[in-house]
């Protein structure tokens, strides 16, 4: 591991006031044996504060010899250990697994549905609208992950633990002014001169602050998860309305962890119209998942809603300034928003799926809010809040 100890000790704090636990909280600590020194040190910040953690650990090899050898049918049956373990927690901390995440793309596609489909229990303890489970997951940055993104590790590490050590203070002080800006909002519009030009309705729907710490509030109103590195704010739109195009530089498929590129989205009625969904790198990739998550959608969820607009976001931490197709930080570049399609029930909106997909524009948007008096103000040009 190149991260030096000071920096992972500081990263292991941030993670769990993150998730601001209770004493006799029962954690659960996953990722690869690469960030094992990562896991111990929050493991010990765990019972610092009383909290009980368990590790669990993967590998790169391990993963690889599983889509290898292992078949489809095998896969689509649910660990009941693992189910279980989950349903005894409080609290899953979930840190970037794979040392390298190129090998995802050698994956078999009908593997990875199945491994899908076996989640699909989890997932409903985990995300349950009354009482689900806090979760967190955090980034890490390696030298085959930086390679992959076409970027230095210098550049990833500072992307990463860079982004996750900007304070939570300064990030909801952020949050809070976009709050005031977004007050009494009805449509939001979004353009740039890229080709992005969209609005969504987001009357009624309350604006989330990512800033980094799962509070009590966010709990209470079900809002239980976070991401590491922070700093967003977004909202679960009205997911039957709305209209427009979005184009979104690069981006990762959802399931084979290919890199997309130059994608080009229009929806209507809220819902994205796949006849007009374009990419230059990996579109088949791209339409593929869709395809997928929606097959699966539909044996679970009434209405279906895998291709449905989940979420409008909005980045702003000044540690994170470019989008390399690491969804996970390039949601989080100031003066980018973002577009989800998907789930969207955990945060205020009324769609379940197994699909949740960012896309994210290029820096640089202008942002339109029509509040419920009618009136219309910009609150961003170019980038930057006015």
């Amino acid at each position: 591991m190149s991260i030096g100890q000071k920096k992972i000790i500081s990263c292991a704090k941030s993670i769990v006031e993150t998730s601001n636990l209770k004493r006799a909280d029962s954690v659960i600590i996953m990722g690869g044996v690469h960030t094992m020194t990562l896991l111990e040190e929050i493991a010990m910040e765990c019972y610092r504060k009383g909290a009980i953690p368990m590790i669990t650990i993967t590998s790169d090899r391990l993963v690889k010899m599983v889509y290898d050898g292992v078949p489809a049918k095998t896969l689509e049956t649910t660990p009941a250990a693992q189910l279980a373990a989950i349903k005894a927690s409080d609290m899953l901390i979930q840190i970037e697994d794979l040392d390298d995440p190129t090998i995802a793309a050698a994956f078999p596609r009908e593997k990875l549905k199945a491994r899908q489909k076996a989640m699909l229990p989890m997932y409903d303890v985990i995300y349950h609208k009354t009482d689900g489970k806090k979760w967190l997951y955090a980034g890490w940055p390696t030298r085959k992950a930086a390679k992959s993104y076409g970027v230095s590790y210098d550049v990833l590490e500072d992307i990463v633990i860079g982004g996750t050590s900007v304070p939570p203070a300064e990030l909801m002080a952020t949050g809070r002014r976009f709050k005031k800006k977004f007050k009494d909002a009805s449509w939001v519009r979004v353009w740039d001169d890229k080709g992005t030009d969209f609005r969504v309705k987001v009357e009624g729907r309350r604006l989330n602050i990512d800033d980094g710490v799962i509070s009590k509030e966010d709990y209470e109103v079900g809002d239980r998860g976070a991401n590491l590195p922070a700093g967003e704010v977004f909202f679960a739109p009205h997911e039957t309305v709305g209209e427009g195009t979005l184009y979104c530089p690069i981006t990762t498929d959802r399931m084979s962890e290919k890199p997309v590129k130059d994608v080009r989205l229009e929806f209507k009625n809220g819902r994205l119209l796949m006849d007009k969904l374009t990419a230059r790198v990996n579109e088949k990739a791209m339409r593929a998942s869709f395809e997928e998550c929606e097959e699966v959608d539909r044996k679970k969820y009434d209405p279906v809603r895998t291709t449905n607009v989940a979420e409008l976001g909005i980045g702003f931490n000044r540690r994170i300034d470019r989008a390399i197709g690491y969804i996970l930080t390039d949601e989080k570049v100031t003066g980018t928003v973002h577009l989800a399609f998907g789930s969207n029930n955990t945060y205020g909106g009324k769609s379940e799926s197994v699909m949740h997909w960012d896309f994210v524009s290029a820096p640089g948007v202008d942002i339109e809010v029509e509040r419920t008096d009618g009136k219309t103000v910009k609150v961003m040009s170019k980038g930057k809040l006015l």
